[in-house]
């Protein structure tokens, strides 16, 4: 009989278990619990025990306890688990159901987890209480969880929609988790052939002439590793480039020199590394497109792009956008790069698209400079998206759009460098709400508003620094804190300019 329930597909690395589902090449462990018992398991809190659902299941039926079924050797590391899931019934929104791997005692662990209010997270469990270190705004029938090294993948219907680098647990066994939730579990399969991240980006800059991404990114793209795991390939003519940039799968693009494509707009495909070689590579005349056509849908396709860095690159010229980010892609990552003069934005991200950082970018002598959320009437995608992290960018002689804001919440700006801004710099608008902290402001008009035109956003404003001929910040309202989503530390703000005009752009790293 056909099994009639949600699904999360878990698999992970077991060095030895008693399976009770066939082997295969690469599977070293399984229990669909056919036999109706949970012989191998160990329970830690709640109700569990074997039923039919369908078919048999091993179900936990207390929405009144963190309950958790464990199986497996502490020695374990590096793996992807796979499991069956039904959520039956959630104690509250905040409340979860789902898998763990890494499991060191009953109560630490990492976790991938359906919520009751309708979301997928990847958590770390310390002392029984739950980090969230990554969030997507979807469910489906089939999650898989994969920790290599200190690089954590969660998928759901078989694309990866959060990561997270954390080395907090190296290694333990696997898990069914229900926080005071009820749910059934069927189906766990340890598969080492199963994809993953690929290996964790390193956090020292490459060798001079090495083509390789350089650190990890901060704020809300954390997690984001773009091409690792996959091939390398070098790029220095519009054929070769185009052809890389829309390859399917993990790929590192390495740009040599500046290669000029024809007017247009290009797309990206998911898991991409765009890197320039050396400090002369560049794009000029068209610009990349990182997301799917335009549509009205206003729910996140499961086919989104996502999983992309574009860093050490001078755009130039665009005919168009330099940089467009759309249609709900995620975890994007633009680093290190110098863009001006082009036609329209130099980096533009809308169309309920989130968990983007901006980083270390010189953006110059441009006047539209940074759109996040492109129209007042466009809430229906943007609403509860467009999390964006700006922070070390150098805005220099760039008039307006440091970022303007529509919708997005938080949205995070620090530790940034603005020069010589003749209308604005942050406008937050549109119920957009802002934080903006730890900044150097020299000679902007209007550093900071939340009434630039249209309806007002919220902003709050701390910890920057005004000098020359910059206006006063006019902001107000309450606004999320970033640091419910992620942890990070502030430069001293009266450092941050010879901070940021040292480092930002390309050939800094």
């Amino acid at each position: 009989m056909a099994k009639n329930r949600w699904i999360i597909i878990a698999a992970v690395v077991l060095l030895s278990a008693a399976a009770t589902v066939p082997a295969y090449a690469d599977t070293l462990f399984g229990d669909n619990f056919d036999d109706g018992n949970a012989t191998g398991w160990s329970t830690n809190g709640g109700s569990w025990s074997v039923v039919t659902d369908g078919s048999p299941a091993y179900r936990q039926s207390s929405t009144g306890a963190n309950a958790r079924a464990l199986a497996g050797d502490t020695s374990w590391t590096d793996y992807t688990v796979t499991a069956r899931v039904r959520p039956i019934a959630f104690g509250a929104s905040n409340r979860t159901a789902g898998i763990a791997a890494r499991v060191r005692a009953s109560g630490e662990y990492y976790a991938l987890v359906l919520t009751g209010a309708g979301t997928t997270q990847l958590q770390r469990v310390s002392g029984g209480s739950a980090t969230v270190l990554a969030t997507a705004a979807v469910t489906g029938t089939t999650l898989a969880l994969t920790v290599r090294g200190s690089a954590l993948t969660g998928s759901v219907d078989g694309t990866a929609v959060v990561r997270a680098v954390d080395a907090t647990y190296s290694g333990g066994r696997i898990g069914l988790v229900a926080s005071y939730a009820s749910a059934s579990f069927d189906d766990v399969v340890v598969d080492t052939a199963a994809p993953g991240p690929g290996p964790t980006p390193t956090t020292s800059p490459p060798p001079p002439g090495e083509c390789r991404v350089a650190g990890t990114p901060a704020g809300f793209a954390t997690g984001t590793t773009g091409g690792a795991g996959g091939p390398t390939v070098a790029v220095d003519t519009a054929a070769e480039l185009l052809a890389a940039i829309a390859t399917r799968g993990p790929l590192t693009v390495c740009v040599s020199g500046t290669i000029t494509l024809p007017a247009g707009m290009y797309d990206v495909t998911s898991d991409k590394s765009i890197v320039g070689v050396g400090a002369t590579a560049g794009i000029t005349g068209g610009g990349f497109n990182i997301g799917l056509p335009v549509s009205d849908v206003t729910t996140p396709p499961a086919d989104a792009v996502h999983n992309v860095i574009v860093q050490n690159l001078s755009f130039r010229n665009a005919s168009d956008d330099s940089i467009n980010v759309q249609m709900f892609s995620h975890h994007v990552w633009i680093d290190h790069n110098d863009l001006a003069q082009g036609y329209d934005g130099l980096i533009d991200i809308k169309r309920g698209s989130s968990l983007v950082t901006v980083s270390w970018n010189h953006t110059h002598h441009h006047t539209k400079n940074m759109l996040l959320g492109h129209d007042d009437g466009n809430g229906a995608q943007d609403t509860g998206r467009l999390k964006v992290t700006y922070h070390h960018n150098w805005f220099d002689a760039t008039p307006q759009r440091n970022p303007r804001v529509r919708f997005g919440e938080p949205v995070h700006i620090y530790n940034n460098y603005y020069f010589y801004t003749t209308d604005t710099g942050v406008a937050c608008q549109n119920m957009a709400g802002c934080v903006v902290e730890g900044n150097y402001f020299e000679d902007v008009e209007e550093p900071i508003t939340n009434t630039y035109a249209g309806p007002a956003g919220r902003c709050v404003a701390r910890n920057n620094v005004f000098v020359g001929e910059s206006g006063a910040p006019v902001c107000s309202g309450t606004v999320q804190e970033p640091s419910t989503y992620y942890s990070y530390t502030l430069d001293d703000p009266n450092a941050v300019k010879s901070i940021v005009t040292g480092g930002a752009g390309v050939g800094r790293i």
